[in-house]
């Protein structure tokens, strides 16, 4: 039987899940119809951070880093085609999986670390889409940083067409990029020759730090956790070959996007290499790459050009990266976030360090914030990368959709050299930090050398640590319609917790509860926080009017219920917190089932009179019945 916690778990992305219909049509409107998520994930790959890394790697390296490029889409291709095969076929996304399988401390810690990786992410896009504006409509670098925190009211404008929307506009973004950079290619002329020696590996001290950031750039964590919802937001069936289709049509919509991605990340190191590398040119920010391109490449309309894409990839990246944030946090906590509150938290944790870099070091530090996150990236990828690849390998959670032996080799080279790479970098930093520390050494030793232990043994303990029985067991139901057994056995209530207020909600509470108990033969727990000042205050040695009459009414509506045949307790409390008081009381007593009133009110006045369902649900793992004043019993 399925676990509770996939019971509760709810689906991902659950305003657009199975929105898009993929019937048995023609082959080419069925591809039509899957193909999208692989280009929501994509614009991920071709952010500012992208930009940055591709930019200082051509204009330093020459075509010398194009096989990391080349490399790191390989691995793309792989490790998102194995995150829509794990929601096609167990009809769950990575952070899902996750909170289902590992221990919730574990849990935490990985969905902490995918944060910094999406503040990282959106950090980038902040800073592109600031030097777009600038470059474009020369506004101050500074004050396009905070301009940005108003695409939250773009986002949530196109999140309510729907998700096909979403990804017709992020496509036409895509499609602006890669026009723009096709021109300014055959403008720059490359050597094809050069280009191609420049596939062949070879890698050394100087160049570690841009491949690991270029590797960081192209291989986003957070696109698996996204991936692995996006595919869940199409209306495929429960057979095998239903779930084979889909997995085979996912496969040429991640080929084909990624692919594209490539080529634009490849033009922009190409670009570099050509106009900048040949001329012996240091880039150090994104506006001298605009700058140069003018009197290089003999037009004005190159600067304009460039400024319009990077606006381009900028915006495009904000929506995947809020999407990809409602995935994890909902994942991993099973909690839920209003996506503007949502989108509006992630920004300002990006706008922040971006602002105040600027202020205090100037525009020309932005080309190394933009490296430095796609660095802290690629560090939070073998996190992603490890959970994945065993879950797909589990044959208990996918069946026969379980990787072949060839498929599991190859996904664990990737992450051996993902992981490599990112330990050499580690050891690198580290040394350079302590040498040019100074009086800060000891700082380093006791902060940056024990947390990178900490999460070197965290990784150990992920690659080798058997997954649970009770995890392959929730796996093993996953994605699949229950049995006709399991969608009929009837649950019992024998203790039912109603919480009370003291308002006309109890009566509907009160009389829902006792038609549940004398159907089951429960027993009722009535429960009354007291939140007066003198209860705050006092506590158990409270002892005003309020109070008595508080304890009258508790009595009067158990003598009521005990004269219908019903058993009942009482319990009332003083405290400040209700939410915290019946979360104490129910995890002593147990209930099977919890039924509470809700005022129905939301928006404004949940902030000035707060809530409790949403605490309560949110730490107990117990069924709840909500009942509001429409649909009282008439």
């Amino acid at each position: 039987m399925v676990a509770p916690e996939h019971v509760g778990g709810g689906r991902s992305l659950a305003e657009v899940h199975s929105t898009v219909r993929t019937g048995q049509v023609s082959f080419w409107r069925r591809m039509l119809a899957f193909a999208g998520p692989a280009y929501l994930v994509s614009v991920g790959y071709m952010d500012p951070g992208n930009w940055a890394t591709d930019l200082e790697g051509g204009a330093r390296f020459g075509y010398r880093l194009l096989w990391v490029l080349v490399m790191s889409n390989a691995m793309a291709i792989l490790l998102q085609t194995l995150s829509a095969r794990l929601g096609i076929v167990a009809g769950r996304d990575l952070a899902q999986a996750c909170r289902e399988t590992y221990p919730r401390r574990l849990n935490i810690a990985l969905w902490i670390l995918c944060e910094i990786a999406i503040a990282a992410c959106d950090l980038a896009e902040v800073l592109g889409a600031a030097i777009g504006l600038n470059l474009l409509f020369h506004i101050p670098l500074l004050a396009g940083v905070l301009l940005t925190a108003a695409d939250t009211l773009l986002l949530l404008w196109f999140q309510s067409f729907g998700i096909r929307t979403i990804e017709a506009f992020v496509l036409a973004l895509i499609t602006v990029m890669a026009g723009c950079f096709l021109v300014e290619i055959l403008w720059a002329k490359p050597s094809v020759s050069e280009m191609l020696t420049g596939l062949a590996p070879r890698l050394d001290g100087s160049s570690l730090y841009l491949a690991v950031t270029i590797l960081g750039a192209t291989v986003m964590p957070h696109n698996m956790y996204l991936h692995s919802a996006l595919v869940q937001t199409r209306n495929i069936g429960h057979t095998g070959e239903d779930k084979r289709a889909a997995a085979r049509f996912n496969l040429i919509d991640s080929v084909v996007a990624l692919n594209g991605a490539l080529l634009v990340n490849a033009a922009i190191l190409v670009l570099a290499a050509a106009v900048f590398f040949k001329r012996g040119i240091v880039v150090t920010e994104i506006q001298q790459a605009h700058v140069l391109l003018v009197p290089l490449l003999g037009t004005g309309a190159a600067g304009v050009i460039f400024a319009v894409a990077l606006l381009c990839s900028g915006q495009s990246s904000t929506l995947t990266g809020t999407l990809a944030g409602q995935v994890v946090m909902e994942g991993f906590l099973n909690f839920r976030m209003q996506p503007w509150l949502r989108r509006l938290v992630t920004r300002a944790i990006a706008i922040i360090p971006a602002a105040v870099t600027i202020y205090v070091a100037g525009a020309k530090s932005t080309l190394g914030l933009l490296l430095l996150s796609q660095a802290i990236i690629s560090m939070q990828l073998p996190f992603a990368i490890v959970p994945l690849i065993r879950f797909t390998n589990d044959r208990q959670r996918m069946g026969d959709f379980a990787n072949a032996g060839w498929v599991q080799v190859l996904a664990w080279i990737t992450a051996g050299i993902v992981i490599g790479l990112n330990a050499l970098l580690a050891v690198q930093a580290t040394g350079d930090g302590l040498a040019n520390a100074g009086a800060w050494k000891p700082l380093i030793w006791v902060l940056a050398v024990p947390a990178g232990i900490g999460l070197l043994l965290l990784l150990a303990w992920m690659v080798f640590q058997p997954i649970p029985q009770r995890a392959m067991a929730v796996g093993a139901g996953l994605g699949r319609a229950p049995s006709a057994a399991e969608a009929t056995e009837p649950p019992a209530y024998a203790r039912i917790l109603v919480p009370l207020d003291h308002t006309s909600l109890d009566r509907l509470a009160v009389s829902h509860a006792v038609a549940m108990a004398k159907l089951h033969g429960s027993t009722l727990f009535l429960l009354h926080v007291e939140e007066d000042v003198t209860s705050r205050v006092y506590g158990r040695e409270s002892s005003t009017a309020e109070v008595e009459a508080g304890e009258q009414y508790l009595r009067g509506i158990a003598d009521s219920i005990r004269q219908q045949g019903v058993t009942v307790e009482t319990a009332i409390f003083h405290s400040s917190s209700p939410k915290r008081e019946i979360v104490r009381f129910a995890r002593q007593m147990r209930p099977d089932l919890i039924v509470m009133g809700a005022h129905g009110h939301g928006g404004l006045k949940d902030l000035i009179f707060g809530t409790t369902i949403d605490p309560v649900r949110h730490n107990l793992r117990v069924p709840m019945l909500i009942v509001r004043p429409e649909h009282s019993l008439r």
